[in-house]
């Protein structure tokens, strides 16, 4: 006999699937965080259905007049204390605060936008790939999951994977990616043809080919013993 209990998605669905205000929001925070192209949608929808369930608890909590004292109390303290922790708080906030967060605020604290954030990747595309490829890690884990929501104490051991190729500060990629940073940086200008942009493109399509070639160099390695 298997579980009785069937888990149920946690993710809403808009109520109306045609509303074009929405529908191009949605494309914009899809193009801004460099979400999935196809399926894209699916992440944003995760990502208010948490949000909606922090504001539905601050509600109650607000809603309610002996907060003050009791389990109540302690309830507040634990939600601002979580959502600090995530980092969609700053220290010393206020139950109050919870009604101020967005879905940005909450896709901000994706894995993939962390790792552009910090430098790791010269555009939120190139960090998803870097990611799903094997390249990041938080510590000693390897993490390939984007959409992952990173907590602030994380944040300073997250760099690249020990067995990754670009954890080589000597890597042509690292050198090139410093010399974008500098240029858009020092470039007040707006982006020509073959600038910034066009080398965030070449990056990505470097990843793309590292990870491919991965399993040919591995093989290449002589084995111990032979």
């Amino acid at each position: 006999m298997g579980d009785p209990k069937f888990a149920r998605s946690k993710t809403q669905t808009p109520t109306h699937p045609w509303k074009q205000a929405r529908i191009d929001e949605e494309h914009a925070l899809k193009e801004k965080y460099g979400l999935k192209k196809v399926g894209g949608m699916k992440e944003i929808w995760r990502e208010k259905s948490s949000l909606r369930r922090h504001r539905n608890q601050a509600m109650k909590l607000i809603g309610r007049v002996d907060t003050s004292e009791g389990h109540f109390a302690r309830e507040k303290t634990d939600l601002v204390n979580s959502l600090c922790r995530q980092g969609l708080l700053v220290d010393g906030a206020s139950i109050d605060d919870v009604l101020q967060i967005n879905v940005e605020h909450m896709l901000s604290r994706r894995l993939q936008s962390v790792v552009y954030y910090r430098g790791l990747a010269p555009s939120m595309r190139a960090a998803r790939n870097m990611i799903v490829h094997g390249h990041i890690s938080i510590g000693e884990q390897k993490m390939t999951v984007p959409g992952y929501h990173i907590r602030k104490l994380e944040e300073e051991d997250l760099n690249y994977a020990s067995n990754s190729v670009y954890n080589d500060p000597n890597h042509p990629f690292r050198v090139e990616m410093e010399k974008l940073r500098l240029t858009m940086v020092n470039d007040e200008e707006p982006e020509e043809v073959g600038g910034p942009k066009a080398a965030t493109e070449d990056f990505v399509d470097q990843i793309k080919k590292d990870a491919e070639d991965a399993p040919k160099i591995e093989e290449t390695i002589p084995k111990e013993g032979n």
